[in-house]
């Protein structure tokens, strides 16, 4: 079958790959409906990650099971199902304090930029629908499985409540997710910080309330000024860079929450800078078995649309042109048809 290889920055490859086996009795085989890119693809695309040897990409997905190991009992073939980038068997203590992205078990899935993938740890990773989804939704499924519930992660560790003011920093498909999630957590003001027409507009279409486009310590400036001189009281930072972590930082107030899901690369972190800031801090890796069965509902009741993040659609065998679009901004994200 064909799939997408990363053979170093810059060099990625629609070429053929092993049809995937089951290897451990708790694996399964899902026939992808759809797959896509991701913004953290971009890291070692970019060369910000080793690329020592050829690597097969995709962490997104979702479709129809087609095979299942001797101890899968969950799932079985025929149904249609949607897991996280984070595989769990969602029965660890951490699994069980709703942190599966900490499982003790843990892996994280590879290979879902391809027709057919292998899903470890099948019970605790995958949630099935009671009947197949209509072809429109799958964009929608596909995007539970990381970047909403990465986003939803993001404004839930930082205190997202009914009232709030919420700045999101980052305008990518996460970041665009968690102002879709702010907003339905009944954030009063959801302020995106964005300089892109295109993504200033989707983030207005899933909630935002204002745009900020200044950036760095005039952003700072302009959500202090915006919020009387106090700061946001949740913030969610969704890159991972020093620039992006430093104003997140800053933009809350004293007491304030920060949500950091962006997968930090060259971030580092002043101690006495910190202790005086008096503010919270939770991210990493987003736990998203532990949403996905309530954002799977929103989805399949229609009352989101978070498919509407995919503003390139292309298919499997364009995937480089897919990677080129992200990594030059000329596409949010791109989902391949295979």
């Amino acid at each position: 079958m064909l799939g997408t290889v990363l053979y170093g920055p810059g060099d990625v490859r629609c070429e053929e790959v092993a049809e995937p086996k089951i290897l451990k009795p708790t694996d399964a085989i899902i026939k992808l409906s759809a797959s896509c890119i991701c913004g953290s693809d971009l890291w070692p695309f970019r060369g910000a990650n080793d690329t020592s040897e050829p690597k097969t990409m995709g962490h997104e997905y979702c479709g129809c099971v087609v095979e299942v190991g001797s101890e899968v009992k969950m799932v079985k073939p025929g149904q249609f199902v949607v897991g996280s980038f984070c595989l769990s068997d969602n029965t660890c203590p951490h699994c069980r304090f709703g942190f599966q992205s900490s499982c003790e078990r843990r892996e994280f899935m590879v290979g879902a930029q391809a027709p057919y993938a292998r899903v470890p740890l099948a019970d605790g990773s995958l949630v099935a629908t009671v009947e197949m989804p209509s072809d429109d939704l799958i964009p929608s499924l596909l995007a539970v499985s990381d970047v909403l519930g990465t986003g939803w992660y993001a404004a839930d560790a930082a205190g997202v409540q009914e009232g709030s003011t919420t700045v999101v920093v980052g305008d990518g498909a996460v970041g665009l997710m968690g102002v879709l999630a702010a907003k339905r957590m009944g954030a009063a003001r959801v302020i995106a910080m964005s300089r892109h027409k295109s993504r200033q507009d989707l983030a207005l279409e899933f909630g935002a309330t204002d745009i900020v486009s200044e950036r760095g310590d005039a952003g700072i400036a302009r959500i202090k000024e915006m919020t009387n001189g106090v700061g946001a009281d949740s913030v969610l930072e969704c890159v991972g860079l020093e620039e992006s972590m430093s104003q997140a930082i800053n933009c809350a107030r004293p007491g304030g929450k920060i949500g950091f899901v962006g997968v930090p690369h060259g971030v580092t972190f002043d101690g006495q800078n910190l202790f005086f800031q008096q503010k919270s801090l939770l991210g990493g890796p987003a736990p998203v078995r532990r949403y996905l069965p309530y954002l799977m509902d929103l989805v399949l009741d229609r009352e989101i649309n978070p498919g509407k993040v995919f503003d390139l659609e292309i298919p499997l065998t364009d995937v480089a042109e897919g990677y080129r679009a992200m990594d030059e901004r000329r596409a949010i994200k791109t989902l391949l048809r295979v």
